[in-house]
């Protein structure tokens, strides 16, 4: 892309947008996680889960706050550097984005912060139906902001303005039952429920390296309980991500090939059956791959059958000029990043089967009777590394799903190169580049501090505290089993995360 106004345009959405959805999972998934340990707690009375809600709590508040500075940060760029595409596609983003900050962040933001302050003051039920709906507040958020980017993929319920060339709704309906919409719902959101799951089960992990830890009876029991919490979360959103990534990838085959072939590597139709490509060195410029294949699997992945061909890149690319060449010209490239999207779509793939294979550990070794985990030092630091596993598995699916629409910026409406702003220059894109980039390091910065803060007081709020101080947490701890005061914090705004690169 080099340093031009289009490419330093989509590297800042790239990389505020990547940076933004790095939260969004986590906030969702740990909102679940914690709404059932709280339920859990209302129903049968035991402290640990009292406690685990809290102690929970204040990493999904720590993430939330995060993912609302880089989701305001994320809604700027629309004016500054692609306002050709907000004009053309503000009719349509109207109506999804004025329902999500009024109905479904209205509802995150005010049951968040009443779950915030008012431990003492309703019955455990009555307050865990708080966070219940501050997790189906994030939720409803999800589907708004999925509309207004499933259109990007595949356009329904619009017709176009004559007097603009915008797009005009004509269908809020049609909008609504997007396929496209409701294939990469479920999807984002199990990713979402495994993303919290592996991280309540990774950082259980770090926290049992701990020396405070390991010298505290009560710290083990509490961290062994999340950690197998934590694990049947994660196993359950990695079994139900892939079975809903299957049906996403089953619409993609018809409604974007190109995309689908590039995660394949793919520019020659396939033979019948298909083979599939393990690993793959992939030559874009003179669009060829040597692959090492295993016979039978795309056929098998793809259509669930012994039989079926892929269409390649080369005789997609043939029909998209056949079908486009008079709106965009003969001169359009309509390949994709195909090295991008093949090891992306593996990175996805393994992380899901990671997080599953790391659960399933997590189990066995904490099982009743035989709890053995603290004695495996070397499975607790792979465990720990897991913590990071969803984050790319999620950036790998990103990935995908906005480099493989390459050109267009609306699929089949609108390229990439016409959505940019025209007063954007260079020099003010160089320095917001650079300005964001800084930004999220110091934001990256402060969760990781505050995170592993909270992490290594441990469940009591009183870990790596002087004496004195140690004592007066454990008098006034938010988290200690007798309190039943607040867990505090700041959060607010929204979260928005419709991708333009």
């Amino acid at each position: 892309m080099g340093l031009s106004i289009l490419g330093l345009s989509r590297f800042q959405f790239a990389m505020t947008t990547i940076y933004h959805f790095f939260f969004i999972p986590v906030s969702i998934g740990l909102a679940l996680a914690v709404a059932i340990m709280e339920t859990m707690y209302a129903v049968n009375k035991k402290l640990v889960y009292l406690k685990m809600a809290k102690f929970w709590g204040k990493i999904f508040l720590l993430s939330f706050a995060v993912g609302v500075v880089t989701g305001i940060i994320q809604e700027f760029q629309f004016g500054m550097n692609w306002s050709n595409y907000s004009r053309f596609m503000g009719d349509i983003f109207g109506a999804p984005l004025a329902i999500e900050a009024l109905l479904a962040f209205f509802m995150e933001s005010t049951f968040i912060g009443v779950w915030m302050f008012t431990w003492d003051r309703f019955k455990p039920g009555v307050h865990a139906i708080f966070i219940w709906l501050t997790w189906l507040g994030s939720t409803l958020s999800a589907i708004w902001i999925l509309a207004a980017n499933s259109f990007m993929q595949h356009p329904t319920g619009f017709e176009i303005n004559k007097a603009t060339g915008h797009v005009r709704l004509r269908s809020f309906m049609d909008v609504v039952a997007n396929p496209q919409l409701w294939r990469a719902f479920p999807h984002v959101i199990f990713a979402a429920v495994m993303t919290g799951g592996m991280i309540i089960l990774g950082m259980s992990a770090f926290a049992m390296l701990h020396k405070r830890t390991q010298q505290h009876d009560g710290d083990k029991v509490f961290f062994t309980k999340s950690i197998r919490f934590g694990a049947v979360v994660a196993l359950v959103g990695a079994v139900f991500a892939t079975g809903a990534g299957d049906l996403q990838t089953q619409f993609i085959i018809e409604d974007q090939p190109m995309k689908f072939a590039a995660t394949e590597a793919i520019y020659n139709d396939t033979s019948d059956p298909a083979p599939w490509a393990v690993v793959s060195l992939i030559n874009e410029e003179d669009k060829t791959a040597n692959s090492i294949e295993i016979p039978y699997m795309l056929s098998l992945l793809s259509y669930h059958s012994t039989s079926g061909s892929v269409k390649g890149m080369n005789t997609v690319n043939k029909e998209l000029h056949e079908q486009y060449d008079a709106k965009f010209g003969k001169d359009m490239n309509y390949y994709v990043p195909v090295t991008t999207l093949f090891w992306s779509f593996r990175f996805m793939a393994l992380s899901a089967a990671i997080a599953g294979l790391a659960s399933i550990l997590a189990l066995w070794f904490t099982r009743k009777g035989k709890d053995t985990l603290m004695n495996y030092r070397w499975l607790l630091w792979i465990m720990g590394a897991c913590t990071f596993v969803p984050f790319i598995g999620t950036t790998g699916g990103w990935l995908i799903t906005e480099l493989g629409r390459y050109p267009w910026i609306v699929y089949g409406l609108l390229t990439i190169a016409d959505g940019v702003s025209p007063t954007a220059t260079v020099p003010s894109l160089l320095f917001t580049n650079i300005v964001y980039f800084l930004l999220f390091l110091l934001l990256g910065a402060v969760m990781i501090f505050y995170s592993r803060r909270v992490l290594y007081q441990g469940p009591d709020g009183e870990g790596e505290l002087p004496a004195g101080k140690a004592r007066a947490a454990e008098r006034t701890s938010p988290v200690s089993a007798q309190s039943t005061g607040s867990v505090s914090g700041n959060a607010g705004g929204t979260e928005r995360s419709v991708a333009l690169s």
